[in-house]
């Protein structure tokens, strides 16, 4: 096996070993251990590189068992792009085929069968429900032993009457000021649903004429954060076919609105993702520019059009409320003033800071299914910075991260609720 299939050496070489990573990682900050930190995860990719270690399992567990947060990113000042090159690693282990063969065949029905196919994923979310309300999930650990210890912390599949894909095209009310394409997604249709609805509502009630095409499922986020990069290749050609036609009212490509914030940092990574695809390259890179987180779309637009739609209405929120920053919001896309600044204009949301919001609630996309221990450790000291501020109401921006608080505040005790910002914003216009 060669080292260059496996580690991005040149990549390594610009980490100075500085340690100013160390804290915000929440590995590291669980274990003390500093080959559990960036610095210690770049120093064990070096050593491959140069030969001096092995690929074994011992370096795939530690690679696996990075969050991919990307907190390191935000403070490194030599630029390390651990995002890029832990998914480089992780595609390298996955081909040389360093995972079990159970793990394996789990990784291929998960990600290659099932999250592009929304069919197959509808029929799968209404057996996961009523294994669900019929009590049967919980045996899986007794039946599946290790395997099955996380189906029982699955999220809760909402009924089918709130599962569904977005209208291809949605209106916008009264005037037309613009049109843009929303991301439906794969994950989000079967758990958040009233999360979509609500991105669409709130666009339409903004002036916004809504695009979202029923052939764009999967963005391919998922697969890339683990290691899947051929899968995830494919999934980014078929979203970037589905929108790139999609014009404004001007004649211009039409913003790309996501209101996940994983998915919306992955997608603004397409052209690196294919620059090496011919092909692709040129188009990836000019779908890329389109993608914008929607609190940054609502942001930069002219302020009279959502508080037109808001017009001082008031989202019935208990107070007081807080922002948690999803990582790949805030470390991803460097978007961390928008949301809070539409908080800030819906009337009666008391807005008070949450304590290092930029650290990671441990969600991580499967990481709180793969590693529920740490996970939820991770969780635990997030949850003691939330009591702290005395809130009833937490706003985030991305799936995995809602489920991982809302699980934590229900096991916790916490009278806390936790919404998505489109929730926020759409509640306000339903007063």
């Amino acid at each position: 096996m060669e080292p260059s299939s496996l580690v991005e050496a040149a990549r390594t070489l610009d980490c100075i070993h500085c340690g100013l990573c160390l804290n915000t990682c929440p590995t590291y900050r669980l274990t003390g251990v500093e080959s559990a930190g960036p610095r210690g995860r770049v120093h064990l990719m070096r050593a491959v590189a140069e030969g001096e270690l092995e690929a074994d399992a011992g370096f795939a567990e530690e690679m696996n068992a990075c969050l991919l947060c990307r907190h390191c990113e935000s403070v490194c000042p030599s630029g390390i792009r651990m995002g890029t090159m832990m998914e480089f690693t992780r595609g390298g282990l996955e081909r040389h085929g360093r995972r079990p063969l159970w793990s394996r065949a789990a990784r291929w029905l998960g990600f290659r069968l099932v999250l592009p196919r929304r069919g197959l994923v509808s029929v799968l979310a209404g057996a996961l429900r009523l294994a669900q309300r019929s009590g049967l999930v919980r045996l899986a650990p007794a039946l599946l032993g290790s395997r099955g210890a996380g189906l029982p912390h699955l999220p809760g599949v909402p009924p089918a009457s709130e599962r569904g894909a977005l209208p291809a095209r949605t209106p916008a009310q009264g005037e037309t000021h613009g049109r843009v394409g929303v991301l439906d997604g794969c994950v989000m249709p079967i758990l958040f649903g009233r999360v979509n609805r609500a991105t669409v509502r709130v666009l339409a009630a903004c002036g916004f004429e809504v695009h979202s095409p029923p052939r764009a499922t999967c963005c391919g986020s998922l697969h890339a954060h683990n290691g899947d990069l051929e899968a995830a290749r494919s999934l980014a050609r078929g979203t970037i076919a589905a929108h790139e036609d999609l014009l404004d009212l001007d004649g211009t490509p039409a913003p790309i609105v996501v209101n996940s914030a994983g998915c919306g940092s992955h997608m603004k990574e397409y052209g690196e993702l294919l620059a090496d695809d011919p092909a692709w390259s040129r188009r990836a890179r000019d779908f890329a520019a389109r993608v914008v987180d929607f609190s940054e779309h609502l942001a930069a637009s002219p302020d009279d059009l959502l508080d037109a739609a808001l017009s001082g209405r008031s989202a019935d929120l208990a107070g007081p409320v807080v922002w948690d920053d999803p990582c790949h919001l805030c470390h991803g896309q460097g978007v961390r003033d928008q949301p809070r600044s539409l908080l800030d204009r819906v009337s009666g949301a008391e807005r008070v800071d949450l304590a290092e919001s930029e650290s990671c609630c441990g969600s991580a996309g499967v990481y709180s299914l793969t590693h529920p221990e740490p996970s939820a450790a991770i969780l635990d000291e997030r949850l003691t910075a939330l009591a702290a501020t005395g809130a009833k109401t937490l706003v985030t921006a991305n799936p995995g991260c809602q489920l991982q608080w809302a699980a934590g505040v229900r096991r916790a005790g916490l009278e806390v609720e936790v919404l998505h910002l489109a929730e926020v914003l759409g509640r306000a216009l339903d007063d």
